[in-house]
């Protein structure tokens, strides 16, 4: 819902800088690569409570995500770079929530709801875009990923906030992951919906 917000504030800042590190040599796949680790890192500094760290690891995870894409476009995408960035997302995706269900006996039931949550999210965002790349015309915009994007109630900003706030206000982690939950099945419904009117 915020994606296309964002990408406009942080779209310009993050080209001048991927256009200095494309220069220096470093690909887009190295920093895909890397924002994985630093989200893993982010996960123990939560298993560990240190949630000012994790906060830090958080942002410079999704820091890297976005300058993998720009570095991307910069070089020419390519279909394993797009592959490995899909991947590296949900490792950020999945471990944060793990990471709150192993610090916690409290948080272990609504850590296991948010997950299955995801894991229908992922499904009926990578389903449809599997489907619509044979059905709809390719996008031709610069800052087009490497598949059909289906936008929804949460996408990565909306998931970075409630990151945020789980590391803000641990004690209320249950009461987070639950909306947050319940905010999945609402986009997943809303891709249910898309499909339906476009694929039928």
């Amino acid at each position: 819902m915020f994606d296309a917000v964002l990408r406009r504030l942080v779209d310009k800042p993050l080209h001048i800088i991927a256009v200095r590190v494309a220069r220096a040599g470093l690909s887009a796949n190295a920093l895909t690569f890397s924002g994985a680790l630093v989200a893993l890192a982010a996960a123990l500094a939560i298993v560990e409570n240190h949630m000012p760290l994790a906060i830090a690891f958080i942002a410079a995870s999704r820091i890297l995500d976005g300058l993998d894409g720009a570095v991307a476009r910069i070089n020419g995408p390519t279909a394993w770079g797009g592959y490995l960035d899909s991947l590296a997302d949900y490792v950020f995706y999945v471990s944060i929530p793990v990471a709150f269900g192993l610090a916690s006996p409290t948080h272990l039931v609504p850590a296991l709801l948010l997950i299955a949550s995801f894991t229908l999210t992922a499904v009926s965002f990578l389903a449809y875009a599997a489907i619509a790349a044979h059905q709809v015309p390719t996008e031709t915009e610069p800052g087009r990923k490497a598949f059909i994007y289906s936008s929804g109630l949460m996408e990565g900003g909306e998931t970075i906030l409630f990151f945020l706030l789980f590391c803000l206000l641990p004690t209320y982690f249950p009461e987070l992951a639950l909306a947050f939950a319940a905010l999945c099945l609402a986009t997943i419904a809303q891709r249910v919906a898309l499909a339906a009117k476009n694929f039928q």
